[in-house]
C-alpha cells in the first residue's frame, strides 16, 4: 500500500492518546519517547519503500516516488528530534505532553501526505492539517500571554492564507475542470495562459509562500518563532517550511512548468527580498528565537534562488540545503529550549558562560550557527555552495542571475554579523551573577545532539550521499 507510512504515522498518533487516558501522570513522558523510537522505525521501514516507478493511491490523488520519500524521510527525521526536545519541555507543556506529542504526529501526517500530493484536493487537506495542528501547538502554552497572542495571530494569518489558497485553487478548477496534476485538462489551460487560470495559480503561490516565510507573505514569521514552545517552532523551522517547498516544487515544476518559465523573475525578486529583509532584520534582535525567525526568512529566499534557476541542479541543491538545514535548526532549537527552560530567558545573555556551565551546549549551538552562516567543514557551506553554484551557472543564460548571486553573498557576508555574535555571547560574554550554575542535559538529549552534529561534520565533510540523493529524487521532474 503506497500510503503505509502515513497510515502508520496517523495510527500511532491515536494509540499515543488513547494510551493516555491509562497511563499514569508521572509515566507519561515515557510515552512520547516511545513514540520517537516508533517514528525511527517507521524511518527505517521507509528505506524498504523504492518504486521503481511512481505508485499511486486514492485514484491518482496520491503519488509515491523518488521525491516524496526524500521528504517523508526528512519530516519523520525531524519529528524525532522534536519530540525528544519536547519531552525536555515537558514542565512547560501544561496542556499536556502526549497530547502535544500526538499534535506533532497529526502534524508529520500532514507533511507527510502533502510530499505525495498530486491533485489540489490533497494539497489542501495538508496543508490544512498541518495548519490546525500548528495553531493548536503554537499556542499550547495557554497562560503564558507570548504563546496564547502568537497562536491567535498565526490562526488569523493563517486563515487568510488558507482563503488565498482554496479561492486560487477554485479558479485553476474553473479554468481547468480538474483538480489533479496529470490530467490533460491542467496542461490544456496551463497552455492556454488565461488570465483566470493564472491569478488562481498566483493565489496558490502566495499560499505557500506563507508556508516557507518568502517575502511578501513573511510578517508571521518572528512573532510566532519568538512566542510558541520552543519545539513548536524548531517543526516549524524544519517541518513547515519544507513541506511548502516541496509543494511548490509539485505545482511550479510537476503541474506548470510552462508557466514557471514565465514566472521566472517573480520567482527571482522574490528570492532577492527575502534574502535581504531577512538578514537585515535579523541584525538588530537580542531575542534567540525572533533571530532564527528573521534568518529563516532569509533560507526561504536562498531556498527560492534553487527553485528560481529551473534547472535539475537547482532543485538538487535546494533538497541538499533542506537536509543540512534540519541538522543545524535541530541543534539550535534544542539548546535554546533547554537554556530557556533553566534561565526563563532566550535572550543573547541567557548563553554568557554557557561553554562552562556546559560545553557541548555550547559547541552545539556554535556549530549550529557556523554551518547556518554557510562556514567550513559544515553542511550549510555545502548547502549554499551549491545553491550558488547553480546560480553562477544560469548567469551565463540571463545576466540578471548575476545580481541575484551579489544579493545572495552580501546575504552570506551579513549573516555572519548576526550569527557570529551569537558564538561571541557563548564564549566571550561575561555571565550574570546566578546565571552560572551547570546545566544538565539528559541522555537521550545528548543523543540528539550528537546526532545533530553528526548531521552537520559528516554532510561538509562528505555530501556526496545526500546529494546523490537529491538527483535522483528530482528525477521525477523532466527537465531538457
Amino acid at each position: 500500500m503506497p500510503a503505509i507510512l502515513e497510515i502508520a504515522v496517523v495510527g500511532l498518533g491515536l494509540v499515543l492518546i488513547v494510551l493516555d487516558l491509562w497511563t499514569p501522570r508521572e509515566q507519561r513522558p515515557r510515552l512520547v519517547i516511545m513514540a520517537a523510537f516508533a517514528l525511527a522505525l517507521i524511518l527505517g521501514a521507509s528505506f524498504w519503500l523504492q518504486p521503481a516507478a511512481p505508485t499511486y493511491a486514492f485514484g491518482t490523488v496520491y503519488v509515491l516516488d523518488g521525491l516524496a520519500l526524500f521528504f517523508k524521510r526528512l519530516f519523520l527525521l525531524a519529528a524525532i528530534l522534536v519530540l525528544l526536545l519536547s519531552r525536555e519541555w515537558a514542565v512547560r507543556l501544561e496542556g499536556g505532553l502526549v497530547e502535544y506529542g500526538g499534535l506533532i504526529l497529526f502534524a508529520l501526517a500532514g507533511m507527510m501526505f502533502a510530499a505525495s500530493a498530486n491533485d489540489f484536493s490533497l494539497l489542501f487537506v495538508a496543508i490544512e492539517l498541518i495548519s490546525v495542528s500548528f495553531y493548536i501547538l503554537v499556542a499550547f502554552q495557554h497562560s503564558y500571554r507570548a504563546s496564547l497572542e502568537a497562536g491567535v495571530k498565526y490562526l488569523i494569518l493563517g486563515g487568510l492564507a488558507s482563503a488565498l489558497l482554496v479561492y486560487g485553487i477554485a479558479l485553476v478548477f474553473g479554468s481547468a475542470g480538474t483538480l489533479s496534476f496529470d490530467q490533460p485538462g491542467m496542461r490544456a489551460a496551463a497552455a492556454k495562459l488565461s488570465p483566470v487560470f493564472l491569478l488562481g495559480l498566483a493565489l496558490v503561490l502566495a499560499g505557500l509562500g506563507f508556508k516557507i516565510s518568502a517575502v511578501p507573505f513573511q510578517v508571521w514569521t518572528p512573532d510566532i518563532y519568538q512566542g510558541g514552545p520552543t519545539p513548536t517552532t524548531a517543526f516549524l523551522a524544519i517541518g513547515s517550511k519544507a513541506a511548502g517547498i516541496v509543494l511548490l516544487l509539485r505545482v511550479l515544476f510537476g503541474v506548470v512548468p510552462e508557466v514557471t518559465l514565465t514566472w521566472r523573475p517573480l520567482l527571482m525578486v522574490m528570492a532577492g527580498l527575502s534574502i535581504m529583509y531577512g538578514s537585515l532584520c535579523a541584525i538588530p534582535q537580542r531575542n534567540l528565537k525572533r533571530l532564527l525567525g528573521y534568518s529563516s526568512i532569509a533560507h526561504a529566499g536562498y531556498l527560492l534562488l534553487g527553485v528560481a534557476v529551473i534547472s535539475a541542479a537547482g532543485l538538487a541543491a535546494v533538497l541538499f540545503y533542506l537536509g543540512s538545514y534540519l541538522f543545524a535548526v535541530a541543534a539550535a532549537f534544542t539548546v535554546i529550549g533547554l537554556v530557556g527552560r533553566e534561565s526563563e530567558a532566550e535572550d543573547l545573555d541567557a548563553l554568557a558562560g554557557l561553554h562552562q556551565r556546559s560545553p557541548l551546549l555550547a559547541a552545539t549551538l556554535a556549530l549550529a550557527m557556523m554551518s547556518l552562516a554557510g562556514l567550513p567543514p559544515l553542511a550549510g557551506f555545502f548547502g549554499k555552495f551549491l545553491i550558488l553554484k547553480a546560480v553562477l551557472q544560469a548567469g551565463g543564460q540571463q545576466v540578471a542571475y548575476y545580481y541575484l548571486l551579489a544579493i545572495a553573498l552580501a546575504g552570506v557576508v551579513v549573516s555572519l554579523y548576526y550569527y557570529l555574535g551569537v558564538v561571541r555571547a557563548i564564549y566571550w560574554s561575561r555571565p550574570v551573577a546566578g546565571n552560572q550554575s551547570p546545566l544538565p542535559v539528559s541522555r537521550l538529549i545528548r543523543c540528539s545532539l550528537y546526532g545533530c552534529l553528526a548531521g552537520m561534520l559528516y554532510l561538509g565533510l562528505f555530501p556526496g550521499s545526500l546529494l546523490a540523493a537529491a538527483v535522483e529524487a528530482v528525477k521525477v521532474f523532466a527537465f531538457k
